[in-house]
């Protein structure tokens, strides 16, 4: 476990172990929860389908392709769940792919128009 207090800036790092070079790192989903082992009943999306969704999210450069970095504030769930358990979702993808999912940024999903 890493102890912090509420508000205080996280700071997360992933990097793809890889003798490719030629290999990029995208951060798709992250997803928090009070439940390490349920990330569908009681979540907070930080990020989704490559959107920030949470207000303190930022994206921080990196002179790597293989190495992301972001931070977002600490928080606590309602009802005084001790813990707080994130899940993110990486997409790994060709440096020079450009039409693959790494490329794509955020996905916004539009809505489908009922038929009569």
């Amino acid at each position: 476990p890493y102890y912090v207090d509420i508000n205080q800036n996280l700071f997360l790092e992933a990097y793809l172990r890889s003798s490719d070079s030629n290999l990029v790192l995208f951060v798709d989903t992250c997803v928090a929860s009070p439940d390490p082992y349920d990330f569908t009943t009681v979540t907070y999306d930080i990020i989704r389908n490559g959107c920030p969704k949470d207000s303190t999210y930022t994206k921080y450069y990196s002179p790597y392709t293989h190495v992301v970095r972001f931070k977002f504030s600490a928080f606590q769930f309602v009802r005084n769940y001790p813990s707080v358990y994130l899940r993110c979702e990486f997409v790994v993808c060709r440096v020079y792919d450009y039409s693959s999912r790494c490329y794509q940024g955020c996905i916004t999903r539009s809505k489908r128009e009922a038929s009569s």
